[in-house]
């Protein structure tokens, strides 16, 4: 193709020169249909196709390669096939006599003509959207897995943070009820992603079943909710893009906190910080757009949700109520009885009707065992004979004069030292730690 300095050249040499056609095709050597078009054209114009390309090579495994590119649709996007791994395929399978070269244009080709477009989206005040993400942090010294909730207003750009040992029911509602006390009110409407934590199942309309505690949580805030399509990330990609920027932003290098606590007190006091920030081609702050945004919002309830996972156990002969994995005490008395076990973020409470009979710090181990001792005294006092193997008793730390009582007893008396010693421990051990 020619460029515009010869269409220049040759179009002065004919229309100001006063040159023929036959002058100016000799004078720069060109044929004389190549100067009449650029006596019509006073730019290139461009090649224009008028049929579609004849690949005699390529043409018979079109369908091929049509057919390994719409299978990878249904594969992780890791897994999709290479130019390179299809034209092998070809040649090694079904014989394909050409070259790379074909093979690679067409499949980008492809790509191009079948890559997703995007509208461009306005969002009107009073609606957030919501999302998990992960990352690595240090919490006492131990390298764990942080799973965060990011909650977004992306029509003033504020967004509230909190992190969690694990993306559960209890962090999800408890993210919200956070959330809303830091924006002052709750968006009329919530935008997630299929979480299971959320949707019990997608209908067949492609409605959704809510799970019990998200349908919860919407009765008692009630705002209203829309979901994106499943395995579309791009339908809330403004918090998708958030929990990128939070990672990025606020969590490299890998943090080193205290506990989680501490590590929560570090991430909103960031969100804070944002409410101070004048975004590019705006006039106002994010606080100050948060602010008129408010008056959008619905109210506050007097009480947060209760923001717990809750279940009905049985306890064990051991008196103990299992919950994910782990075992939490309760007094021997409610042996074999049904309890409803609520589990926080950081405690897991246990009921028995009305009452409250303990209350734990919540364990994210699996397998663990968490104790109560003072849950075990009454029944150790008629099985004395399990002192000194008691399970929730080791490595509990008592005042120093119990092991001189209990040296004094057993010299005094013997076996029957130990027998009695444990009563006196019973009473001793409720008027001191209780």
């Amino acid at each position: 193709m020619y460029i515009v300095d010869i269409y220049r050249r040759v179009r002065q040499a004919h229309y100001r020169d006063g040159k023929s056609i036959r002058q100016t095709a000799q004078l720069f050597g060109i044929h004389r249909s190549s100067v009449r078009k650029m006596l019509q054209y006073s730019v290139p114009p461009g090649y224009q196709r008028k049929a579609p390309p004849h690949r005699p090579k390529l043409d018979p495994y079109v369908g091929i390669i049509d057919q390994i590119l719409e299978s990878d649709r249904s594969v992780p996007k890791k897994q999709h096939h290479t130019a390179k791994r299809i034209f092998e395929r070809l040649r090694d399978e079904h014989g394909f006599p050409g070259q790379y070269t074909i093979v690679k244009d067409y499949v980008r080709e492809k790509g191009l003509r079948t890559q997703e477009m995007f509208v461009p989206l306005v969002h009107p005040p009073g609606h957030a959207q919501a999302d998990f993400g992960e990352a690595l942090v240090y919490i006492d010294g131990v390298l764990l897995k942080a799973h965060f909730l990011v909650v977004d207003l992306p029509y003033c750009d504020a967004y509230y943070v909190k992190a969690y040992p694990a993306e559960t029911t209890e962090a999800f509602c408890d993210g919200h009820n956070c959330a809303f006390a830091f924006f002052g009110g709750v968006p009329q409407e919530i935008l997630y992603d299929n979480t299971r934590i959320a949707v019990a199942r997608i209908l067949g309309d492609g409605k959704r079943k809510l799970t019990r505690v998200f349908s919860e949580l919407l009765s008692h805030y009630l705002f209203d909710t829309r979901f994106g399509r499943p395995g579309k990330g791009n339908d809330k990609g403004k918090v998708e893009g958030l929990v990128g920027y939070v990672r990025r932003n606020h969590l490299v290098p890998i943090p080193s906190f205290e506990s989680f606590d501490a590590l929560n007190a570090y991430l909103e006091e960031q969100c804070t910080k944002r409410l101070d920030i004048r975004l590019k081609g705006r006039s106002e702050t994010v606080g100050e757009m948060l602010e008129r945004e408010r008056a959008t919002f619905l109210a506050l309830p007097q009480a947060p949700y209760d923001a717990s996972d809750k279940q009905v156990c049985r306890v064990s002969s051991l008196s103990l109520v299992r919950y994910k994995n782990n075992d939490y005490s309760v007094p021997v008395e409610y042996g074999h009885r049904e309890v409803l076990v609520r589990a926080y973020v950081q405690d897991v409470v246990i009921s028995c009707s009305d009452k409250v009979i303990a209350r734990h710090r919540r364990s994210y181990e699996r397998g663990d065992f968490v104790f109560d001792p003072l849950h075990y005294l009454s029944l150790i006092e008629r099985k004395v004979g399990a002192l000194d193997q008691a399970a929730p008793l080791a490595g509990w730390e008592l005042p120093q004069h119990f092991d001189t009582l209990r040296r004094l007893l057993e010299s005094r008396m013997g076996k029957n030292g130990k027998r009695e010693y444990v009563p006196r421990q019973v009473g001793a051990s409720h008027g001191d730690l209780q």
